[in-house]
This record gives structure tokens, sequence and C-alpha cells, in this order.
């Protein structure tokens, strides 16, 4: 699949192109002067149901609700029993108004419904929740992980529905802290990717751009339910989660043994990831953060990115396989079936977020370091997992956002500010469950492959991806991107 693969036709939104690195792209911007859009796009629907009160789908219920008023009645469904139906309450919905309500009956009394629950309950209530839906429902998913499944067993959804992805790239706090920023800077808010999977009605692409935009998407691009879940499952795996987590935790060991305080090494490795790195990024893409450093801080930067892309390409392209091939929906669904012996821990435990609870008591933000060597193995990793994407053929609006901006924009702000427990547990079950997998594989070939070969004297490393990294067409595209960001500070305090 290729992004010239990918359009869409709407009558009541704006469409308009973009080039990215010579592929055209078709998006729709956003912004609450939209809103009053949004009964026309809607058409049909009375009642939209929010199934589950997780981080996404308390934050697309509250969104939908605010932004669609009385058009659309916007109802909660949870499971008969669940501790969520107080939170549900206490943020305005009730069962007096039936705003609020066990999951099925919810789910069979709403023309749409957006399924925001856990993917491993997902596939445990498959069959009930079809046989619930009504006839020429439009259900909604988040994720694509569903399809994944149903792939693998060789399964397909109802004839009679619609099936729709709006999938936004950022955490669930993000979309409602990003959303109520909106109310002061219109276009506050996180992108989202769309996707068509079924269409019954002819009305699946006016309905996902207008649940796109009522959770106050910046700007909607288009992909594939299939080529969402494997880049989303991959992305969580590699630099959005996993591949940031291992990244720290070995370049903390590292400066801890070359004689930094623990204070002073969580401040070059952490903080200068979600700091400086990051916010750099965000506004002036990875060139811009090259070009930040001087001369001495380049060479030391090109070391280090010689280093960990290499480290970074093989384990990407092995996450990359374990999500195409199935073996990660597998991990996850196994992993689900274990919960109630063996729950998840903490992940914020080791030493290095001991010292980064006291580190950010007494932080100064504007004099953190920007240093170059950890910027440079953050730099080839992420890059790294860029171009597993493009080699596999996925749209560069997706490509930008599973690998750049959803880490700077979204995750790596809430680490920032609150660690990475915070920042990983508030994402699904199965983006925690990929990051504990695969965090210590990244720490470890760093550790023991990427180091080595830098305190080796640099020999073995290949200078000419330091040359390329230059060169590259995502500079381009996230100059793009960053053209349609919100104006307003992301970062959380």
């Amino acid at each position: 699949m290729t992004a010239g693969d990918l359009d869409f036709e709407t009558s009541v939104f704006d469409k308009e192109y973009i080039t990215l690195a010579g592929s055209r792209e078709a998006i729709v911007r956003g912004g609450r002067h939209l809103f009053e859009r949004l009964p026309r796009a809607f058409e049909g629907i009375s009642k939209l149901g929010v199934i589950g009160w997780g981080p996404q789908g308390s934050a697309q219920a509250q969104n939908l609700r605010d932004s669609l008023g009385d058009a659309v009645r916007v109802a909660v469904g949870l499971r008969a029993g669940s501790a969520s139906f107080a939170a549900a309450r206490a943020a305005g919905f009730s069962e007096e108004d039936g705003t609020l309500g066990e999951m099925f009956e919810v789910i069979a009394d709403s023309d749409m419904v957006l399924l925001l629950i856990s993917d491993a309950a997902q596939v445990a209530l498959l069959d009930q929740i079809f046989a619930a839906l009504k006839p020429g429902a439009t259900l909604g998913l988040s994720h694509g992980f569903l399809v994944g499944y149903l792939d693998q067993q060789a399964r397909t959804f109802p004839a009679g529905i619609d099936v729709i992805g709006v999938c936004p790239k950022g955490m669930g706090a993000s979309v409602r802290a990003l959303y109520l920023q909106g109310a002061d800077t219109n276009g506050a808010g996180i992108n989202n990717s769309l996707a068509i999977h079924q269409d019954v009605s002819g009305r699946a692409t006016e309905r996902a751009l207008g649940w796109s935009v009522a959770l106050g998407a910046p700007y909607t691009f288009q992909t594939t339910l299939r080529s969402e879940y494997v880049s989303d499952l991959t992305g969580e795996r590699a630099i959005l989660l996993a591949a940031v987590h291992g990244i720290v935790e070995a370049l903390y060991r590292r400066y801890r043994d070359e004689g930094m305080s623990e204070t002073e090494a969580y401040r070059h490795s952490v903080d200068s990831v979600t700091g400086p790195i990051s916010r750099i990024i965000s506004r002036e893409g990875l060139i811009g953060l090259y070009q930040k450093l001087d001369d001495a801080g380049r060479e030391t930067f090109a070391q280090a990115y010689a280093a960990a892309y290499p480290v970074g390409l093989e384990l990407v392209h092995e996450v990359y396989d374990e999500v195409r091939s199935g073996g990660e929906i597998r991990s996850v669904i196994m992993a689900g079936d274990r919960f109630a012996r063996f729950p998840m821990g903490k992940i914020d435990q080791s030493a290095m977020w001991r010292a980064g609870e006291v580190a950010r008591r007494t932080r100064d933000d504007s004099d953190l370091p920007l240093d170059p060597f950890t910027a440079g193995i953050f730099c080839g990793v992420m890059t790294a997992q860029i171009d597993t994407f493009i080699e596999n053929g996925h749209p560069y609006s997706e490509i930008a956002n599973e690998s750049v901006i959803e880490a700077t924009d979204s995750l790596n702000p809430y680490m920032h500010a609150r660690g990475v427990s915070y920042m990983v547990d508030n994402c699904s079950t199965t983006a925690r469950l990929g990051s504990r997998k695969w965090a210590p594989r990244f720490d470890y070939l760093l550790t023991q492959v990427a180091f080595p070969a830098i305190d080796d004297g640099g020999a073995a490393l290949d200078t000419t991806l330091v040359k390329a990294f230059e060169d590259h067409d995502i500079h381009e595209v996230l100059r793009i991107c960053g053209e349609m960001r919100p104006s307003v500070e992301i970062f959380v305090e």
C-alpha cells in the first residue's frame, strides 16, 4: 500500500491535498468553526454510543458530547458493575437522561457505536458485540487491532454495517487536554488518522470525518485500518514508548558510569529527551535539532547516531515483522488471559526513575541540557522507525505522526512532567504490554552493541549514515506537517 492508493470524497468538509516526499495525500483541517457542519456529517445518527471509559473512551466521549451538543446524543456504555460508572457520572453522564448505561444496552440502542474497550476485551466479547449492533449501524474503531484479529481468524465484520476508524495520534489525556485548549486557540487538538473499512450506507466517510473534527483534530489524514494497526503497534513497541524507555535507561547507566550524579545523569538522559530535544523536534523537526548543535556537538551526535541507527533498524524490523505476522496480537490476547494471576506492575521502580522523582522537584526547564550524544541516540532510533515504515509503503502522514509527532507532541511531554509510568500507563493495554516487552530489548542492544562500537574508537561505525540523515525526505515532510501544527504550548505543567 502507498499513499497514492488513498483518497476520499466529502461534501460536508473541505478536502485539500498536500504533497509529502512526492506523494499526494488528501487531508481535512479541523477547527471549532466547523462544528456547525457536524449535524450534516452525522445525518441519520441520533444516538452515538461510546463503549468504555479508559483513557481514549473518557476523552472521546467528553469531546464528542461537547462538540455535538443537542445534534446527537452521546451515551457511555460500560460493563455491568464497572467501577468507571462513578467517573462517568462525575463527568456529567447519567442513567437518568439516557447518556450512561450497561454496554450491550447502549450498543443495541445506538446508531453509531465507538468500540473503545481494550483490545483483549474486544476479542473476548466479539460475538456478543456483533449480535447487539443495530442493523445498518456504524461501528467505529480507534485502533485496527480488531481487523488484525479477524484476519487471523479468517472472519469479517457483519455485512450490513459500516466500519470506520478514527485513530488519535496521542494518548487519551492529550486528546482531552488539547481539545480544552481549543476553546481559546482554534485548531488545538491531536491529529487523527481516518480509515473507511466498510461503507454500506454511503455515509461512512462523512461520519468518520465528523467524528474526527468533533474530537478536535487539527488535521485528519487517511490510512487503512490494516496499515494503522501495524504502524501503531510497531510505534508503541518502538520510539513512541518502548524504545524511548529503553534508550533513557541505557543512557542513564552510561552517564552514571562516566561519573555523573544521579540528578545529572537523569537530566542528560530523560530530561534532555523529553525537554529540549522533544521541544525542538516538535517545532523545527529533526533537522532543526541537528542544526542547533555546534560543530563539536554535531560530531558527537554523528557518532551516537551512526551507532544507534543500525541497532534501531534491526530491532524495529523485528518488531514490525512480529506485528505484521500476528505474533504481537496473539501475545496481547494471551497476556489478557493471564492478568487475573499476573497483573501488570509499575515500570518506574529502577534507580533512574527514583532519581527522577527528586530531579523533577527541583528542575528548571530553562536550564536543561541539549545533550548531543543523547540526541544522536534518540534520533538514530527514531529515523530507523521512519525508514522501516517507508520501506513497507506506509503513507508519509502516518509515518510522520506515528514516528515523530505523537512522540514529541503527546507522549514525551507526559513522561517529562510525571515519569514513564504515567506516560505508558495512560495508553491502551496493548501499548502498555508492548512497552514492557520491548523496552528491555532496546536497552540491551544499545548497551551491548551500540555503546561498545563507540567506545572501541568508532572505526566500525558507518559515517555515511549521518549524510543520509541530513538529506532525508522526512525533514521536508515534517516541515509541511509542522505548518498545520496548533500554536498552543503542548507541554504539560
